[in-house]
């Protein structure tokens, strides 16, 4: 679901600035969009409400990148035992002008999938940057 959408409270919204803070920190060129999901009836439809999708493009192709924009999505689960919400995974989509050309996943074994990747340098930053996202919702 779109960030914009997301942020009901002054602490989402604070983790969700934090997030997009840190991103534009180590790719000062990106250019944040909270809004990433277009508000039609077909894209309604595939959104997960229990997901944070933020998207980031840049001024071109990012040879670095290998893609042009980046999606992020922060997947949460909501524990009906404890009542609790915790993100339990990142998952991160580089596109190009065809589409999607690389996804990586901290829900399994956080490789790179698609027909490109990353640098390994822009691939070692992105995985620490997941990390800290998963920090910055799982702070007790």
């Amino acid at each position: 679901m779109n960030a914009s959408e997301q942020a009901t409270n002054l602490e989402l919204a604070s983790k969700i600035a934090t997030v997009v803070n840190l991103f534009k920190f180590e790719f000062p060129d990106a250019k944040s969009d909270l809004k990433p999901w277009k508000n039609d009836p077909e894209t309604r439809d595939l959104v997960d409400p229990d997901s944070i999708d933020i998207g980031f493009h840049f001024p071109g192709i990012s040879k670095s990148w290998r893609s042009r924009s980046v999606l992020i999505q922060i997947r949460f689960y909501q524990d009906p035992i404890t009542n609790t919400r915790r993100a339990i995974g990142v998952e991160v989509a580089g596109f190009d002008h065809r589409g999607e050309a690389w996804r990586l996943s901290t829900v399994e074994n956080w490789n790179f999938v698609g027909e490109s990747a990353p640098s390994a340098q822009i691939a070692d930053k992105l995985k620490q940057f997941c990390r800290h996202i998963l920090e910055v919702f799982n702070e007790l």
